[in-house]
């Protein structure tokens, strides 16, 4: 029975996609901003003396611009038994974007917003509240599949001139 019971926890233990520690250097995220498309909004991805993943800059709305995002691609995940994502993050107050692909070769992604505080919080985002997006607008698809997962990130687009900071901890499978 104890064998079982360690089976079945090992199947639906969290699965970590990614955790900042103060050993490692963020190297393998990258920034795209509105930049692509001639925006001037700025931003970097550090690790804080505490080995936090420091997403921070300023969102500009010049040249018809107005986003930051940070993204990661890590090897093809088979999501098929999970159910949400849980990601530890410290923000600023404002809002974001935890976004997320099955395979790079999609145009759209799955998105779904959030809103900081000033503290560190743990937030649960179930597979079936992202959303497909392109470009800002929202796709009649069906909410992100159970299946691969190629890219996982965040995106700030408050549609507002800013400075932010969002501290990231771990994103995880659950």
């Amino acid at each position: 029975m104890y064998h079982l019971l360690l089976l079945i926890h090992m199947l639906t233990a969290p699965f970590t996609i990614y955790n900042f520690s103060a050993d490692q250097k963020p190297n393998d995220w990258r920034i795209i901003n509105d930049g692509v498309m001639g925006g001037l909004s700025s931003s970097s991805i550090s690790l804080s003396n505490e080995g936090h993943g420091e997403f921070q800059g300023h969102v500009s709305l010049k040249n018809n611009g107005g986003f930051a995002s940070l993204r990661h691609q890590p090897e093809t995940i088979d999501v098929s038994k999970y159910s949400s994502f849980i990601v530890r993050i410290k923000g600023d107050g404002k809002s974001y974007q935890f976004r997320v692909k099955s395979h790079l070769n999609e145009y759209y992604s799955y998105k779904f917003d959030f809103t900081t505080s000033k503290n560190w919080e743990t937030i649960e985002i179930p597979f079936d509240k992202l959303e497909a997006t392109f470009r800002g607008r929202q796709l009649d698809m069906p909410h992100f599949p159970k299946r691969d997962l190629e890219e996982v990130g965040f995106l700030i687009s408050n549609k507002k001139e800013e400075d932010f900071k969002l501290e990231i901890d771990f994103i995880k499978l659950n």
